[in-house]
C-alpha cells in the first residue's frame, strides 16, 4: 500500500516540476489523461505543503449540518450507561421530555449514536406481527393480574449459603402500575394472601383479579373447594378469575412485568443478605418503574400518569373484609390501612403492621341446612355440580361462581351478584357430601327483599322458551312454553314468576339498561319478591308397557291398562299423587331422591303433553 501511495505522490511531483520548468498546464495535464484543474491544484498544494501536500486527502465533508452534536451524543451515552436496557425510542422519548438538548434527537439518530460509541450491537430488525391482537380494560382498578416470580437470592453471612426467595407480583391491566410487589421467604398461601391484603389496604378494592391456577390462589384441580384467596375475592365482592392450564399468555402484562424486573434488576443486582435488603430495594425499583420509567405499550406514558386508586370516601362506604383466619409468622407484616399517596413508594411505607394469628372456627353444616360452596367456570360454560349442569356461558370462564343450596333451590352468586336461581335437585345425602368437599354453613337465603327500585311486568313465554322485552329476546325456559309469567326486573337479574302464586320460576341475568327498562309496555312498581315454591313439584311420566311409572327413583305401579299414557305426577315431601281418569291416586313416598327429570319420555316423533 506505501509503495502504492508512493507512486502516486511521485507522478503528481512529476508533473509539477514539468509545470515549473516551462510547459504548460494543458499540455502536461494532456499527458497524464487529467483535467487542468486538476494540474493546477496539484502545483498550489506543493507550494502551501511542499512533497506533503501531494499526498491524497480525506474525502469527508469539513462539516455535516444534520449531524447530532456532542452535546447530544453525550447525553444519549450518559442514559444508556444509566439505563443499560433502555432502547433508542425511550432514551429519545426521555431527551425530549426532559428538555435537557435542543433539537431531539429522532429513534433512528439514537440508534446510530450507541452504535457508534460501541453501546449497542446492531442486529437484524424484527418483523412485527401482524396477528398479534391487544386487549386491556377501560380503566384502572378494573383487574388485577397476579403472579408469583422467583430470582430473589438470599445469602448467609455465616455459611455463604444461597436461598431463592419469591416475589409475590400484582399490576393493574389498564395503567400496568405495580400494585403488588412483596418478597417472601416461601410463596405459600398466607404470604401470598398477606401481600394481596396489604395492596387491598393501600389501593382499594379491585373488580376483579386474574391468576393461574396455582394452589394459592385456588383449589381448582384439588377437591374443588375454597382457599383463603377465594375467600377474601368473595367477602370483598371481587370476581376472581382463572386462566386455562398451560396459556401464561392470558396473563401477559403481569409476565411481561416479570421480564422488565429480571432485565433491569435481578440479572445483576446479586444477592442479598435478608429479605428486608431485597425488599428495599425492589421498592426503589418499584417507584421508578411507577412513575419515571416510560412504558411504550403506555405510548411512553409511566403507569403512574394512567392509575388511579379507589377514592378514600368509596373504602369508607365498602369497607375491606378480612378473614379472620389470616394468620400470618411474625416476618410476614400486612401495611396499615392509612391515606393513600399517589407516589409508588407508598405500597410498602410506613411502619408495618403485625395482623395477630386467629385460630379458625370449625362450624358443622346442618343435616339439611343450606350449604355453600365455590366452582369454577369451565372453558366451555357448562358447569356441572351433583349430577346436574348449569350453564353460565364461555364469557365467564375462569370465574369462580358462589353456590349458595338447599334441598328446595339453588342461587348462583358471582362477586356477591346473584346471577341464576333455579329449583334443587339435591338431596339432604347431596349436601352433605358438598359440605365434606370444602363447603360452609350457608347465610341467609341470597334472595331481593323489599321494593328497591324493581319493576314488574306480564308476558306469555312463546314455544322456544322465550319472551319479548324491549327488543330483546330474553330465554325464560322451554318449559314454560305457552304459560303467562310475572317478570320481575332488578338491577341485575330478571326473575320469572307465576303471577297467581308469586312462586319463583327461573331466574335469568338482566340485559336491559335502565332507560329501556322505563319504557317497556305494561311497566309497573315490583310487589313483594317471589319466592321458590313449597308446593308439589309437577312432573309428566310415561307409563311402560308393565304399567309402572319410575318417580325420584320410586316404582310406582299404576296397572297394564295404562301402558303408554302419559300421567301427570305430583311430588311432594311426603307422598307422591298420581291424575288418573279424573281422580287422583296418592301413593307414600319411600325414597328421598329429588325430582331430577320433569319432563316425560316420549316416542320418537311425537309431541310432549303439556
Amino acid at each position: 500500500m506505501a509503495l502504492v501511495e508512493l507512486s502516486v505522490v511521485e507522478q503528481r511531483y512529476r508533473a509539477v516540476l514539468a509545470v515549473l520548468a516551462g510547459a504548460t498546464v494543458t499540455e502536461v495535464a494532456a499527458s497524464l489523461g487529467v483535467s487542468r484543474q486538476t494540474v493546477s491544484g496539484w502545483k498550489s498544494r506543493y507550494e502551501a505543503s511542499g512533497l506533503a501536500g501531494l499526498a491524497d486527502r480525506s474525502r469527508r465533508p469539513v462539516s455535516c449540518p444534520h449531524q447530532a452534536s456532542a452535546e447530544v451524543e453525550a447525553a444519549v451515552c450518559e442514559l444508556r450507561r444509566k439505563h443499560p436496557r433502555w432502547g433508542p425510542r425511550r432514551i429519545a422519548h426521555v431527551l425530549e421530555r426532559s428538555g435537557a438538548v435542543s433539537p431531539v434527537p429522532s429513534r433512528m439518530t439514537v440508534y446510530r449514536i450507541l452504535v457508534r460509541h460501541g453501546l449497542v450491537e446492531p442486529g437484524v430488525r424484527r418483523r412485527k406481527r401482524s396477528d398479534y391482537k391487544r386487549w386491556q380494560r377501560d380503566r384502572a382498578m378494573q383487574l388485577w393480574q397476579m403472579d408469583i416470580v422467583g430470582g430473589v437470592m438470599l445469602v448467609n453471612p455465616v455459611t455463604g449459603e444461597l436461598t431463592e426467595a419469591k416475589i409475590v407480583t400484582g399490576v393493574d391491566d389498564h395503567s400496568r402500575y405495580c400494585v403488588i410487589a412483596k418478597v417472601v421467604e416461601r410463596a405459600t398461601g398466607r404470604a401470598v394472601c398477606a401481600a394481596f391484603v396489604g395492596a387491598l389496604r393501600v389501593f382499594g378494592v379491585p373488580e376483579e383479579v386474574l391468576t393461574d391456577n396455582g394452589k394459592q390462589f385456588t383449589d381448582r384441580f384439588g377437591q374443588g373447594g375454597e382457599v383463603l384467596f377465594d375467600r377474601i375475592c368473595r367477602e370483598n365482592g371481587i370476581a376472581h378469575r382463572l386462566t386455562q392450564p398451560a396459556s401464561p399468555t392470558t396473563t401477559g402484562k403481569v409476565e411481561r412485568f416479570h421480564q422488565t424486573l429480571r432485565r433491569e434488576l435481578l440479572d445483576d443486582c446479586g444477592a442479598f443478605e435478608s429479605i428486608e435488603a431485597a425488599q428495599a430495594a425492589l421498592d426503589a425499583w418499584v417507584e421508578e418503574y411507577n412513575c419515571v420509567r416510560p412504558h411504550q405499550a403506555l405510548d411512553m406514558q409511566s403507569p403512574g400518569d394512567l392509575f388511579a386508586s379507589v377514592s378514600e370516601q368509596e373504602r369508607d362506604v365498602l369497607g375491606l373484609k378480612i378473614p379472620g383466619v389470616l394468620a400470618l409468622v411474625p416476618q410476614q407484616r400486612i401495611p396499615p390501612a392509612d391515606p393513600v399517596p399517589t407516589e409508588a413508594s407508598a405500597v410498602h411505607a410506613g411502619p408495618p403492621e403485625v395482623v395477630p394469628a386467629v385460630v379458625p372456627a370449625v362450624v358443622p353444616v346442618e343435616p339439611g341446612g343450606p350449604v355453600e360452596f365455590e366452582r369454577v367456570v369451565p372453558a366451555s360454560g357448562n358447569l356441572q355440580v351433583a349430577g346436574k349442569q348449569f350453564w353460565l356461558g364461555p364469557a365467564r370462564s375462569g370465574l369462580t361462581v358462589t353456590f349458595w343450596a338447599d334441598t328446595s333451590v339453588i342461587h348462583l352468586l358471582i362477586a356477591g351478584a346473584r346471577i341464576k336461581s333455579v329449583r334443587s335437585h339435591l338431596s339432604v345425602a347431596d349436601l352433605g357430601r358438598l359440605a365434606a368437599r370444602g363447603g360452609r354453613p350457608g347465610g341467609p337465603a341470597p334472595l331481593p327483599v323489599g321494593d328497591g327500585v324493581a319493576f314488574e311486568v306480564d308476558r306469555v313465554v312463546n314455544n322456544s322458551g322465550l319472551v319479548g322485552l324491549g327488543g330483546h329476546q330474553v330465554l325464560a325456559a322451554e318449559i314454560l312454553g305457552g304459560r303467562q309469567v310475572g317478570i320481575r326486573i332488578d338491577e341485575e337479574t330478571l326473575s320469572f314468576f307465576d303471577p297467581s302464586s308469586r312462586e319463583l320460576l327461573r331466574v335469568r341475568p338482566n340485559p336491559l339498561p335502565r332507560e329501556e327498562v322505563r319504557r317497556l309496555r305494561g311497566l309497573r312498581p315490583a310487589g313483594p319478591p317471589p319466592r321458590p315454591g313449597v308446593e308439589p313439584v309437577r312432573v309428566q311420566r310415561r307409563v311402560s308397557a308393565v304399567g309402572t311409572v319410575m318417580v325420584c327413583r320410586q316404582v310406582v305401579s299404576l296397572g297394564r291398562p295404562y301402558a303408554g299414557q302419559t300421567v301427570t305426577v305430583h311430588v311432594s315431601d311426603s307422598t307422591i299423587s298420581v291424575e288418573l281418569d279424573g281422580q287422583v291416586r296418592v301413593i307414600q313416598r319411600t325414597t328421598d331422591v329429588p325430582v331430577r327429570n320433569v319432563k316425560a319420555n316420549k316416542p320418537h316423533g311425537a309431541p310432549y303433553v303439556v
